[in-house]
């Protein structure tokens, strides 16, 4: 039978990239979306595309359902996938953005996955993939607010792997590190929403490293993979049959890897802060 994976974030990027790989791969994959638009245009690439937003609850059950729908009730594997970056240092970050970003990277998520467990408990199997980050391990300065949702989804998917064992439900989390996308572009408006750099004790920063970063493309990040690097390691955690905890991808996040195994926080600290 044609197993069937639930992707979101799919509008572009890592989403969309996994969507066309599963696909390819002889799965029937639901590539979600936050706008209806992006929906229609993964509709005429031959996909189901059912809107999932996850600050909107009502979205998040309603696409689901129309999963559901389709398959029969069943479900296979979870792709939780779509988020944004606020970039800012933290004492310029207001908790109203803070809030903002956790609803969408975080609570979201949670909210999703809660509604995906009782039907893969009732199949008797299902995987369910957290797509993480190198942030996710290690922190970098302007980075707080992804970083912390990072942290924060470490931690939950790493409790809910425990609960699930024997349930015949994996969790998995996959860490990228740089990879192209359009998270970049797509912070700017939250940027520009929340953080207020002009009045800030760091505007001097500000001016001589993020703002140049943001706004002026440089080309790839060294190591930069394309997001097919991602689907690569998708698709092996979706067909082992004993998936790993973690799937790191990029260079950045085994480094990350391994220094968090062997050096002290001091010690890492005086690396990352090189990038400061």
């Amino acid at each position: 039978m044609t197993k069937s994976i639930l992707i979101t974030g799919c509008a572009s990027g890592i989403g969309h990239a996994c969507a066309l790989h599963m696909r390819a791969a002889g799965w029937r994959v639901f590539a979600s979306c936050r706008r209806a638009a992006d929906c229609a245009r993964m509709h005429e690439l031959g996909f189901d595309s059912p809107r999932i937003d996850y600050t909107d609850a009502d979205s998040i059950q309603s696409g689901l359902a129309e999963v559901l729908a389709s398959t029969g009730g069943t479900l296979d594997a979870l792709f939780n996938n779509g988020a944004y970056g606020l970039p800012g240092a933290v004492e310029d970050l207001p908790t109203a953005g803070l809030r903002e970003i956790f609803e969408t990277n975080f609570f979201g998520w949670h909210e999703l996955t809660r509604q995906v467990i009782p039907v893969m408990r009732a199949q008797g199997h299902g995987r369910i993939v957290q797509n993480s980050s190198v942030l996710g391990l290690v922190t970098y300065p302007w980075r707080g607010a992804y970083a912390a949702t990072k942290f924060a989804l470490e931690g939950l998917s790493d409790t809910l792997r425990l609960e699930l064992t024997g349930s015949g439900i994996h969790v998995i989390l996959i860490e990228p590190g740089p990879v192209t996308s359009k998270i970049r572009e797509n912070s700017i408006p939250h940027f520009e929403t929340h953080i207020d750099w002009k009045s800030s004790p760091l505007r001097a920063l500000y001016e001589a490293k993020l703002l140049k970063r943001l706004y002026q493309s440089s080309g790839p990040d060294a190591f930069e993979l394309p997001p097919s690097a991602v689907a690569q390691k998708l698709a092996r955690a979706l067909t082992a049959k004993r998936p790993r905890a973690r799937y790191y991808v990029t260079t950045p996040t085994y480094i990350a890897g391994t220094l968090r195994r062997i050096l002290t926080t001091r010690a890492i600290d005086r690396i990352l802060l090189r990038f400061k």
